[in-house]
């Protein structure tokens, strides 16, 4: 039986590159693009974001040339609901959230596989830097990290259930950058050599501050600035404007570099902190998931990363409660941050990860 496959194109290279090799498979494939917010709700979109109306023109032209159906899906509203609102949240209860994580979880891998699911088609296929394997031995599905080490994107994708593993497909996953654009070329697509998106897309002048005030319409107030011992080092803009080991933008003329070591809802405080203050070997972290195992039983070995660009540490990882990790770094961790993602590795395979609390 022909198998289906729908393609997340999002007006990039990748996504055009996964829809062309996919039917070079044999698959009947739809691109399909997901509308996530309304343009008035925060302004027009730039050049380098990833939901303008260009992106979607180059989306389609792209399908026109493969010669597959295409769609643009609304999902606005549980865009707004899953990675906005929650993006807001973070920032006023002193977290630092990752937007992108939460696209692929509830938009990605949840929305567009119901969407798959109600049309009968048999896989979601993206443009991620990742791979998937089938281990006969555990009977799990594993996820891999690319082959590309430079392009890997297996960090924000540890949020994949078994059940998403088994009808995902990562067609990039064996290539690098340059073979994606090189078949792009070749394939004459408008967009080969368009850049790489950057930016979180919602935010569109790449102040946190000024989408979270206009999508809220609240104003936040100002604070203190205190050391750790509660001195006052002076006034802060709001909460809003500050995450973990922050030292540019602090409006401070202090004796010595200090950095934000923490942020107080409650108290509406700002620590700040010597660079060493910054440091820790040991985190908490909720909303789990497991993909190589099923649970962690006992002590284990892994390495961890605690954001996207950093270099994976040795550590030692135990699951105390069914929802929640305790990772002790070997060596001291700089700006462990509540609300980003902490994901675990045993060699290229991800073992799972989970928010750090």
């Amino acid at each position: 039986m022909n198998k289906k496959a729908v393609i997340a194109m999002s007006g990039g290279v990748d996504s055009s590159v996964a829809a062309f090799l996919m039917k070079e498979q044999g698959y009947t494939c739809i691109g399909a693009t997901m509308k996530l917010f309304h343009n008035e709700d925060i302004g027009v979109c730039r050049e380098h974001t990833c939901c303008s109306l260009d992106d979607v023109e180059d989306a389609r032209s792209v399908a026109f040339s493969l010669g597959i159906p295409y769609y643009v899906f609304n999902f606005s509203q549980r865009f707004r609901e899953d990675v906005m609102e929650r993006f807001v949240d973070a920032y006023e209860n002193g977290r630092t959230p990752n937007p992108c994580i939460d696209c692929n979880r509830y938009l990605k891998f949840d929305k567009l596989f119901q969407r798959a699911k109600e049309i009968e088609y048999d896989y979601v296929v993206t443009g991620h830097y990742a791979q998937v394997e089938y281990d006969e031995v555990s009977g799990r599905y594993l996820l891999k990290k690319a082959l590309d080490d430079t392009k890997d994107q297996s960090y924000v994708l540890y949020s994949l259930t078994q059940q998403q593993l088994a009808h995902v497909k990562f067609p990039l996953g064996n290539l690098r950058k340059a073979q994606v654009r090189e078949i792009a070329e070749a394939q004459g697509f408008v967009n080969a050599r368009k850049h790489d998106s950057q930016d979180i897309c919602f935010v569109q002048n790449g102040s946190y501050a000024d989408f979270i005030r206009q999508f809220t319409g609240k104003d936040y107030p100002e604070g203190d600035f205190v050391d750790k011992d509660g001195n006052v080092l002076g006034r802060h803009a709001g909460i809003i404007h500050y995450t973990l080991g922050q030292r540019k933008g602090l409006g401070l003329a202090l004796k010595e570099p200090m950095y934000v070591t923490a942020i107080d809802p409650v108290s509406n405080t700002v620590r700040l902190g010597t660079h060493e203050e910054l440091f820790t070997k040991e985190l908490n972290a909720g909303d789990i998931n497991l993909i190589s195992v099923a649970e962690i039983e006992k002590p284990m070995r892994v390495k961890a990363k605690v954001r996207y660009r950093q270099k994976e540490q040795w550590a030692t990882v135990t699951q105390p409660e069914k929802d929640r990790l305790h990772i002790v770094f070997e060596e001291p961790q700089r700006a462990i941050t509540a609300g980003q993602a902490v994901v675990l590795y045993d060699d290229d395979v991800v073992v799972g990860g989970g928010t750090i609390l």
